[in-house]
């Protein structure tokens, strides 16, 4: 085809097309409910968390806002947060309301958006665990997020929060580097948006998503060799691949349809995506 061949090494494990064996994991990975800790099972939407249970067992506290605190340090973030659950489909915090808590993901995505005056809507980010959101905001959010799947958060108030960044400074240091992330993140996505292509944005989408799908708990089974078929999940729909995309559905089904024919990808479904040429893949995405 004219283009050289750019070698795409996934940053962390993923799990493989044979990966995925026991009936936990399958129904894990069938219905998107990433399994929680012991302590996010309550039944509560809203509930305070142990502090010397939930957060020292936490599955994504290797990535998450806690990862470079001690126990004793935890116990003191642990008091002002409070365990919170959302259903699918439900709104976590909308765009304008005031911005008085922050979130850290532990299960599940979520889906932020905006919405133009007309009623048409820009996806601007898929979150999964690990990721922390609400603090780019102002007095108001910038945004509206919402579950795509079930979602357990730890929700800080603002106030408590930034004045616990003065008593643990290497909270404040760890929320500042992953501040550059996401100020890295939204770089990618103007390239994204504004000069790629409709094949080149999926391609980039479905490569971002092996590196989410890497850090879920439960997911992350075995180290990938290159070369093999690696196995993501979408939760999110089509559409909600559209708007995040600036493209029309039917432009994102028919480049997921052209990447199938091509040999690069094989559905299974609507939600689940096998890459079989992770490398070439890579190459369509920059362009190559």
């Amino acid at each position: 085809m004219g283009y050289k061949k750019k070698h795409f090494t996934p940053t962390v494990s993923i799990a493989r097309h044979k990966a995925i064996k026991s009936p936990q994991e399958q129904h894990s990975v069938n219905n998107f409910s990433y399994l929680a800790t012991d302590a996010a099972k309550s039944t509560s939407p809203d509930f305070h968390r142990d502090a010397n249970g939930a957060c020292d067992g936490c599955a994504i506290r290797h990535v998450s806002l806690c990862n470079v605190l001690d126990t004793q340090e935890l116990g003191t973030l642990s008091k002002i947060s409070t365990d919170h659950r959302k259903s699918a489909k439900q709104i976590i915090c909308s765009e304008d309301d005031p911005a008085d808590h922050l979130f850290n993901i532990h299960t599940g995505v979520v889906r932020l958006s905006k919405m133009l005056p007309d009623g048409r809507r820009q996806v601007t980010g898929f979150l999964f665990p690990g990721d922390f959101f609400g603090l780019c905001c102002g007095d108001l959010y910038s945004f509206t997020a919402e579950a795509v799947t079930e979602v357990d958060l730890c929700r800080f108030s603002r106030p408590k929060l930034r004045a616990i960044f003065r008593d643990i400074p290497k909270l404040g240091e760890r929320v500042l580097d992953m501040t550059r992330t996401e100020l890295d993140a939204s770089h990618a996505r103007m390239l994204l948006l504004g000069r790629k292509t409709a094949r080149e944005k999926l391609s980039t989408f479905l490569l971002d998503m092996v590196k989410k799908n890497a850090v879920t708990p439960n997911c992350a089974a075995d180290e990938t060799p290159n070369n093999q078929e690696l196995l993501i999940d979408l939760p999110m729909s089509r559409t909600d691949i559209a708007d995040f995309l600036g493209l029309t559905i039917e432009t994102v089904s028919r480049q997921f349809s052209l990447l199938h024919k091509a040999g690069y990808i094989e559905l299974d479904g609507a939600h689940r995506v096998f890459l079989k040429d992770p490398d070439q893949l890579s190459a369509l995405a920059e362009g190559l």
